[in-house]
C-alpha cells in the first residue's frame, strides 16, 4: 500500500477507495500466530493505545468502534500505537510497518499521526454492552486484565483511563471487574 501523490492510497497499483478499499486494507496483513523464542507472537485484528508505555487493546468486531475509541483517547493523554492490525509479541504491542501512524477516521479516512512504537500490554478491553457489576475477567491469550466497555458512551475515555490505572494498581475498586 502506498500512496500515489496525490493523497489516495493505492494496493498493487489499483486505488484503495470506497469500500473495496477499506476492504482491501483490512486484508493487507494475515493474522499469524506462532512461537518464537517460547514468545507468543501473534497479529490479531485490534486497535491500541498507550499511556506511560502501559497499552490498552482494544478488541471487537470491525466497525465497533474501536478506532473512534482511540481517537477519543488521544485527547485523554494516550498515544496511538497501532490501529486496526497489531502485533503483539511477548505482551508487546508494535504497529505492522505498513500501517505505523495511521488512524482510519470514518467519514475522513486513513490519516497520518503521531505514534508510539510500541507499548507494554496491561488491559484489554471489548467494545460492546457493559455490566453495571462485572466480575473479574482475563484476555487469556495474554493473561492481562480483561472489561467490557461501551464505545458509544460518552465517558468511555474516562472509562478506559481509569481501568488501566486500576490494572496498574493506581486506583482501587471495592467491587467490580478489578477486585
Amino acid at each position: 500500500m502506498a500512496s500515489n501523490g496525490t493523497g489516495r492510497w493505492q494496493i498493487g497499483g489499483k486505488p484503495a477507495r470506497g469500500r473495496g478499499g477499506a476492504a482491501l486494507l483490512h486484508n493487507l496483513l494475515p493474522f499469524r500466530a506462532k512461537a518464537a523464542h517460547n514468545a507468543l507472537s501473534m497479529q490479531i485484528h485490534a486497535s491500541c493505545a498507550a499511556r506511560e508505555g502501559h497499552g490498552v487493546l482494544l478488541l471487537g468486531p470491525p466497525g465497533s468502534g474501536k478506532s473512534d475509541l482511540v481517537l477519543r483517547l488521544l485527547a485523554h493523554g494516550f498515544a496511538l500505537v497501532a490501529d486496526d492490525r497489531v502485533d503483539i509479541e511477548d505482551r508487546t504491542a508494535r504497529p505492522p510497518a505498513a500501517l505505523a501512524g495511521l488512524l482510519e477516521v470514518r467519514g475522513l479516512g486513513l490519516m497520518r499521526m503521531g505514534h508510539a512504537p510500541q507499548a507494554t500490554i496491561a488491559l484489554a478491553v471489548t467494545l460492546g454492552q457493559a455490566e453495571r457489576l462485572p466480575e473479574p475477567e482475563t484476555y487469556a491469550p495474554l493473561g492481562v486484565p480483561m472489561v467490557r466497555i461501551d464505545p458509544q458512551s460518552c465517558s468511555a475515555p474516562q472509562r478506559v483511563a481509569l481501568a488501566l490505572d486500576c490494572a496498574l494498581g493506581r486506583a482501587t475498586q471495592l467491587a467490580g471487574a478489578f477486585t
